[in-house]
């Protein structure tokens, strides 16, 4: 009897249908070993030598395992592909103290890829453990030695983090972007025009004279309106070109979450989630990746396919190669991609639906990847208004779908067509309306998850497992909120990052992360020793941590004011804090008057249903907000969008 070692039940089960009698399964439940929790567990003094102790919650798995690691002739380690993978499988090996185990390696769960990695077993990886090493002791330096600082510095039982912390750091920067932008005011023109053919269309101002500046107030805004109304309308010019669009590369983890939460609103956390559940079952390749590679075998199946339920005109002429657009890529990993294009989903419990959507857009994406490109026709016409306009307006209409008869344009593509009536050079234009609309220019927008990802890759911060748990970190340690799926700092977001950003600005710089970052895929490359990365952070960050303990004064957290008289003391102001469960109203005398009532958010505006209550910001379970009323639960008016008319 053969014994496999996987990560988890789901995983076990799957590998267990396929594999036949001579093999059981086993499942870590996770990693077995770890630092210690009540300790750093790392001794500074001897080249950062970690010490780990076994994980509470797979106590029970790791007994099984070793018993059932006595009978087995071999013993195949068959964690994930990546890191944390080796790692787990290092110490696995390490509780059996066998000679009989071998590491293998699939990036899909399928009877041909697990039965070609047991045939070609292998070594661990010892530069992949080494990586993992220096990723886990560089974020426990940061976290153990950092969070004692902040709780003396600026507030009990904050906590910091490498990634993070930078994290934080982009959101409270864009925040104050947003408060200096200083908005101004513009007009837009456009005019509704019909030729022979008498189909309306609408061109838009875009010259006067030879300048090419926007209309900046309402002034000159009439006196064009104005001209514009008296005007004859001719055709300037009329050009057309083919416009050939080509396909999306296939997902890789961060195209995934940022396609998640731009078509389907889900965090990434919920989109990682389900991919790993799609994963597990067979389903998708490996879904940590930042590679858009594909594998030949998997091509050519592809291409097969193509020609055969599409038919050849839209297969495209040659082999598709997509390029990683990572900084640095880790490991040898391909694009997530379905395991078998006819599989049929059968997902059943909780999330059954959200997997069918998931796996529905993996597959359209994979297949449309290898597909021809969509041909459009375009065209631009000019118009003519004297004494001196020139307005125009583009079109595309689609001549031939390509891709897009797999991944059709919409909310996954965003892509509208505007198809324009057939006008010639020289024809006279006869008016229908002049229109005006007065704007103003926007503030930078704020992160949503979508960008904020995007963000973080383009940098080179961060790696595919780390983005859902980071943007999940800091809204658990309420250092950052999300409204209506935009990202806000907190004050205590803003505080810590300030304290942080003072006293640690090369620490947490940009470039410094991504070079750690860097430095970590040398290692898993062979390229170099993880102590001395973890050197070259540590002596300049325990020098300034010495000097900040006894030199920085404490930081005042601001709070949000109610204009409200404490109603225990009469003397305080009742303020807006934040603590371990989220904001909570209390006297702005603390600690001399201990008063504390529950937080409620008004949206300010009346129950639409009751017309009694207030209209007021809750949270489910998970978190996510959306609106109720007051007076719950005489009245149960709910609604997940905020009912407030928005601004004009």
């Amino acid at each position: 009897m053969n014994l496999i070692i996987v990560e988890s039940p789901t995983k076990a089960n799957t590998l267990s249908r396929f594999l036949g009698e001579g093999y059981d399964v086993e499942a870590t439940r996770g990693h077995v070993m770890d630092l210690p929790k009540s300790e750093l567990g790392i001794d500074v003094k001897q080249n950062f030598k970690p010490t780990y102790v076994a994980v509470e919650k797979s106590l029970d798995a790791v007994e099984r395992i070793k018993s059932q690691a006595k009978k087995a002739s071999k013993v195949y380690l068959a964690t994930d592909p990546d890191r944390e993978g080796e790692a787990i499988a290092e110490h696995v090996k390490d509780i059996i103290g066998d000679h009989k185990t071998v590491r293998i390696v699939f990036h899909e769960i399928t009877k041909d890829a697990v039965e070609e990695a047991i045939k070609n077993p292998r070594d661990i990886d010892q530069s992949l453990v080494d990586a993992q090493i220096a990723r886990r002791v560089l974020d426990r330096l940061v976290g153990y030695k950092l969070s004692p600082l902040l709780w003396r510095k600026v507030r009990r039982g904050l906590s910091a983090g490498r990634v993070q912390t930078v994290t934080v750091r982009l959101i409270v920067e864009k925040e104050r972007e947003i408060e200096k932008f200083k908005q101004e005011e513009y007009w837009e023109i456009w005019v509704d025009v019909k030729g022979k053919d008498a189909k309306a269309f609408s061109v838009k101002l875009v010259k006067i004279g030879e300048k090419t500046e926007d209309v900046k107030n309402g002034k000159d805004a009439k006196k064009i309106v104005g001209d514009l109304q008296k005007s004859k309308y001719e055709v300037l010019d009329v050009s057309k070109k083919e416009v050939v669009k080509n396909p999306y590369s296939p997902f890789t983890t961060s195209t995934m979450t940022q396609a998640g939460a731009r078509i389907f609103g889900w965090s990434a956390k919920r989109t990682m989630s389900i991919a790993q559940h799609l994963y597990e079952q067979g389903l998708i390749t490996y879904h940590r990746t930042d590679s858009a590679h594909i594998a030949e075998a998997a091509v050519k199946k592809l291409r097969d396919y193509i020609k055969s339920e599409y038919g050849e005109k839209y297969l495209s002429p040659e082999p598709r190669i997509y390029k990683t657009t990572s900084k640095v890529a880790q490991e040898a990993h391909e694009a997530i991609r379905p395991t078998n294009l006819n599989a049929k989903l059968k997902s059943e419990g909780k999330y059954a639906r959200d997997e069918e959507t998931l796996y529905s857009l993996i597959w359209k994406r994979f297949v449309a990847c290898q597909m021809a490109s969509s041909i459009y026709d375009e065209t631009t016409i000019d118009v003519s208004a004297n004494p001196d306009y020139l307005l125009r307006t583009t079109g595309q209409t689609m001549k031939f779908d390509g891709w897009r008869k797999v991944l059709p344009a919409g909310k996954v593509a965003e892509e509208v067509a505007i198809i324009l009536p057939q006008v010639t050079k020289g024809e006279p234009l006869h008016l229908i309306k002049v229109n005006s609309a007065q704007k103003f220019t926007e503030p930078p927008a704020r992160f949503n998850e979508a960008s904020l990802i995007k963000t973080l890759e383009k940098l080179g911060i961060g790696r595919p497992s780390t983005y859902a748990p980071i943007i999940s970190t800091i809204q658990v340690r309420n250092y950052v909120e999300k409204k209506e799926g935009k990202f806000y700092p907190t004050p205590v977001g803003v505080a810590v990052n300030d304290f942080l950003m003072e006293h640690f600005p090369d620490i947490f710089d940009y470039q410094f992360t991504a070079e750690m970052e860097g430095d970590l895929d040398k290692i898993a490359n062979g390229d170099g020793k993880w102590s001395d990365s973890i050197k070259k952070f540590w002596n300049p960050f325990s020098k300034t941590l010495e000097i900040v303990e006894k030199g920085s004064k404490r930081v005042k957290i601001e709070v949000e004011k109610l204009g409200i008289k404490c109603p225990e003391c009469k003397e305080g102001e009742l303020v807006v804090r934040i603590g371990r469960f989220g904001k909570f109203v209390s006297c702005s005398r603390f600690p001399d008057c201990k008063y504390t009532d529950k937080y409620v958010e008004k949206v300010g505006i009346k129950c639409p249903e009751c017309k009694t209550g207030d209209v007021i910001v809750k949270k489910t379970r998970t978190g996510k907000r959306f609106y109720g009323c007051s007076r719950y639960p005489e009245c149960k008016w709910a609604s997940w969008r905020n009912p407030l008319p928005p601004k004009a």
